[in-house]
């Protein structure tokens, strides 16, 4: 299963959200980077990213984007073989 980075904050119902699907599809650990606590990870999610809000999903090196990204990739058949990979 690929590794999957998972930049978050501690309240986010999104992040919840996105946990919550990656679980479901087997996922068993996400690496989560928690920017509200290392203040330094949220210049590097943005210059990773391009993007300042939170979740911010990669799985493998692929960049997913948010919740609505990885619930579109899932909703059209991405999802799990990005994840096999």
């Amino acid at each position: 299963m690929a590794r999957v980075v998972m930049y978050s904050t501690q309240v986010c119902p999104y992040c919840v959200m996105a946990e919550r699907l990656l679980k479901s599809k087997g996922v068993e650990t996400i690496e989560k980077v928690l920017i509200d606590r290392e203040p330094g990870k949220r210049e590097e999610m943005m210059s990773r990213t391009g993007r300042r809000t939170v979740p911010q999903i990669y799985i493998g090196d692929t960049h997913v984007g948010g919740f609505d990204d990885l619930s579109a990739l899932d909703r059209q058949g991405g999802l799990t073989p990005l994840l096999a990979a």
